[in-house]
Parts: structure tokens; sequence; C-alpha cells
């Protein structure tokens, strides 16, 4: 009787243990961690580099804050003597408010930059600076502050600064890897803007309508630049997703506004500076209207559902321009562009990083300006935006410019227009996981050839529009969640594209071949 007593406690005391594992392994059974029951929280993305390369910008004055094409208006150019070796440093908090007052209904979120080169200035003000001995510099930069309102299930609206990314999901409950590889993978809207957005998720669809100011010139006058999205995409079934989306642009600042003193738009400095093409209006005002039509399909676009990935895109570009000649509007140019995009992928292992990846890219060029009343070529946020659009997931370091950067996002080809001349382009790419999840190695190959010849922009294939070859590589070690200590070198080599006067100082000579090494930690904290 004794001995059956004591059986019974003891199965009762293993049920109890058992009920309380169970519970506890459930906390770690989801993608995404429970809800925190707090109404402030912080998150916080950190990085820092120590980069050598050989290319450099010649204006002391931009001091390492360098953005756009290399041999363009940056000034950056490359040497076989000169080798440069510094670090850098960024951290971008997150600090999101969810009073429970509102049931999670109302979200304010607020998202800042700090980020410096080792050792720049200090005691001043100005955003990029700071690090210098004695530090105290007054340098946040504002990313985002906007308020999420969830008046029913499933809808979002979204009112203020906030991230303005060309692909269907919610910027701010997905992961970044997600938006670089979906829809438009921000080739032409990858930036920050005010405004406002609406949204809705479904079970198989996902809606996005947005109206954004992105500038605003005089408050009296008719002279802003503001931009109008439109996106649906439709889960055919597990694997297959499509989608089509519709965006203009009402371009009426003629040039005004924009960072600093490069101005925006289409006949602004900062358009050459971006490496989009740059209209030759001179002092006329313009009227544009520019939109843009497109659609987009993905295979196991997560890449887990399956060993093969299928991604993809059109956008067509079209509008028109007129000019304000002797005190009268006419019709000055038509639009007519195409952009596509092409990714293909094979997992032969465990993770996402044992995988073969091939990126196909194109966009149409304009063989002689806007001689004949048209533009071929296409449009992106970097028109208007310093970088309005971050064209990073190809698998470049140098030929297109790599996401890993602080203060200087350069490429040769900064931009999917390719200063309007256009492109074909092709990135393959080699990934391993020697370790699952503890350490993973990369090696790639990228190509590109321009559409239009860039000296007179007259084109024949073949006749200096080869821009050159990049071979890269990379290691990473996963130190713990979402931390990381990674190397990555490249190597650029230069083609007949960069023999005229518009891209070198020297012309008919090639430029010395641009180089890159780096080492980064990474780590976002929540």
């Amino acid at each position: 009787m004794r001995l059956s007593i004591l059986s019974l406690l003891m199965c009762l005391i293993l049920a109890e243990g058992v009920a309380q594992e169970s519970d506890y392994l459930k906390v770690f059974d989801q993608a995404l961690p429970q809800k925190a029951n707090r109404e402030l929280q912080f998150l916080a993305y950190f990085y820092n580099q120590g980069v050598t390369s050989n290319f450099y910008p010649r204006n002391d004055f931009l001091k390492g804050q360098v953005v756009g094409r290399l041999f363009g208006q940056n000034t950056t150019t490359t040497s076989d003597s000169l080798t440069t070796r510094y670090f850098e440093q960024r951290i971008i908090p997150f600090f999101i408010y969810q009073p429970k007052l509102f049931d999670g209904k109302a979200i304010l979120r607020a998202s800042f930059e700090i980020d410096w080169t080792w050792g720049d200035v200090a005691y001043g003000t100005g955003g990029n600076f700071g690090s210098a001995v004695s530090a105290d510099q007054v340098n946040l930069q504002t990313q985002n502050l906007e308020l999420e309102l969830i008046p029913f299930p499933r809808w979002a609206i979204n009112i203020g600064l906030q991230r303005l990314f060309d692909t269907p999901y919610n910027p701010y409950r997905t992961f970044f890897d997600r938006m670089t590889t979906s829809a438009y993978r921000l080739m032409y809207w990858g930036t920050d803007a005010v405004g406002v957005s609406v949204r809705w998720d479904g079970d198989f669809d996902r809606i996005k309508a947005g109206y954004y100011q992105l500038y605003e010139n005089s408050i009296q006058e008719d002279d802003d630049v503001v931009l109008f999205e439109g996106m649906y995409q439709h889960d055919v079934d597990d694997y297959w997703k499509i989608g089509a989306s519709l965006n203009f642009v009402r371009d009426r600042g003629n040039g005004e506004g924009g960072p600093s003193i490069l101005g925006q738009g289409l006949n602004s400095q900062l358009a050459e500076y971006n490496g989009v093409y740059r209209f030759p209006f001179g002092g006329d005002p313009y009227r544009a209207d520019i939109g843009w039509l497109g659609t987009f399909f993905s295979y196991n676009e997560s890449f887990m559902m399956h060993p093969f990935l299928l991604t993809g895109f059109v956008n067509y570009n079209f509008g028109n321009i007129d000019l304000k000649k002797s005190g009268l509007w006419g019709k000055g140019v038509s639009i007519s562009g195409l952009g596509a995009n092409l990714r293909a992928g094979w997992r032969f292992g465990q993770t996402v990083e044992d995988a073969v990846i091939l990126d196909l890219f194109y966009s149409s060029g304009d063989t002689d300006g806007i001689r004949d009343g048209k533009y071929n070529g296409i449009f992106t946020g970097n028109t208007w935006g310093a970088p309005g659009a971050v064209f990073i997931s190809h698998g470049s370091y140098i030929l297109f410019p790599h996401g890993n950067v602080v203060n200087r996002f350069v490429g040769a080809v900064p931009d999917l227009s390719n200063r309007g001349l256009g492109l074909m382009a092709a990135s393959l790419a080699l990934n391993k996981a020697f370790i699952p999840h503890k350490f993973s190695a990369k090696l790639g190959g990228v190509f590109a050839v321009s559409m239009a010849e860039p000296g007179n922009l007259y084109a024949t294939p073949g006749q200096q529009t080869n821009i050159g070859f990049e071979l890269n590589g990379k290691a990473a070690w996963y130190l713990g969640p979402f931390m990381q200590l990674e190397f990555h070198a490249a190597h650029m080599w230069l083609d007949d594209f960069f023999e005229t006067s518009q891209t070198d100082d020297n012309p008919g000579q090639l430029p010395v071949n641009p180089w890159t090494a780096f080492i980064a930690f990474k780590w976002l904290m929540f």
C-alpha cells in the first residue's frame, strides 16, 4: 500500500515537471519573441569596421562623407601609391512606445543615427562626426519619427517620417534582408520620407498605398515634389508570389531644395553626384510628371521551403517633362525606360548560407541623351535623395556600392540607371556554411556592360561599353544571436568604359584598378 502511494506521488511530480518543461519550451517555439510586457522598448544596430583601400575623395572638405559615383563629382579617385586606413562606427537606436491605454492600436517609433570616422572632429555640430579626442560633438541625426495606428485588425496607417521602401512588406515588422530581396529590392526607392502610408496585410494578400512629400520648397508656391505609390502582392500558393505596383512623381521643384548646395531633381548637381542622368535644362524651369508601372514575382522567397529560389521584376518608366522657354511652356522630353532583374539560387545545404546565387540586371539606356526629345533611360529615387535608392543586394563591393558602410557609400555604378546610359550586369556568388550558424564564407564575381558609350553618348555595343569585372570574398563568424564578425575583400578590374573624359582626369588612359578590404563587427540588439 505504501509502495502504491509512493508511486502515485512520483507520477504526479513527474507529470508536473513535464508540464512545466513543456510550457518553458513554448517560449522558444516561435519565429519572433512574444510581445514584451512593457510600454517602452529599445532596440539598436551597432556596426564597427576597419577599412583599407586605394580609393578616396580628393576634396578635403568632404572629410570622408562620400556618396555616389567613383570618379564622379564626389572627387573619389584611385591611386597606385596612396592607401587609406581608417575605422568607422555607427549605432542606430530605435525607441518604440506602445501605451497600454490604446491596447496596442497606437505605436510611436523613433530611430536615430550616430556615426563617425574614428578621430575626425570634436566640439562642433554636424552629423557623421564626433570621435576626435574629447568628443563633445552634437551629432544626433533623426532617421524616422512616425506614428503607426491600427484601427482594425490587419490594417496599419503610418504617419510621419518613415521608411520608403519599394517592397510590399511593412519595414517595421520585417527583417531588412527580406526587403532587399523582394519586389524591387530597394533599387528604385530605398530611403526615408515624410508622408502617410496605409497597409493591409491579409493571409494571402498585401496592399500598400502612400503619399510622400519629398520636397516642400516655398509653401506659398506650386514648387513641390511629391510621390504617390501603390503596390499589391498575392500569394498564389506556398511557393509563388506575384505583385504589381504603380508609382508617380509630380516634380515642380526646378532643382530647388535637396541636400546641401547640390539641389535635387532632374537638372541638379545631385543627379550627377549620385550617378543618375542630369538633364541639361540649364536655368529653364521644368514640370515633370514621371510614372513607374511594374510587376514582380518570387518562388520560394524565404529560400527555406525548397532548394531552388527564383525572383524577378520588370519596371517601366513613362511620363513627360515640359520646359518653359521665353516665358512659354512647351513639351520638352517624353520618357520611356525599362528596368528588369532576375535572381536565381540553389541551396545545397542546411542553411541559406549554403547556396549558389545568380543575379542578372538590366536597364535601358539612351544613346543620344535627350537630343531627339526622348529619354529612354530609367529613374530612381537617387534623382531626389542622397541616396534615394540603396542598390546593395547585388553581391558586389566596388562595381556596385556595398551596404556595409558608415560614411562612404561609393560604387563605380551607384545607380541602376548608370547615368542614363543603361547597363547589363551579372553577379554570381558561391556561399558555404562550413559550420552551420557559426562560420560561413562566400566567393563572388560581378561583371557589367553599359548600353551606351559614356564619351559622346552614341552607343555601339562593344565600343567603350565594358565597365569591368570584380572578384570578392567574405568570411563570417557568428558570435551569438544577431552578433557576427566578418572579413571582406574585393578587387575590380576597370575596362574601357573608364577611358573617357567623363570618368577620369586622363582621357584615353584607364585609372588604377580599385580594391578594398575591411573587417566588420555587427550586433543587432533587442
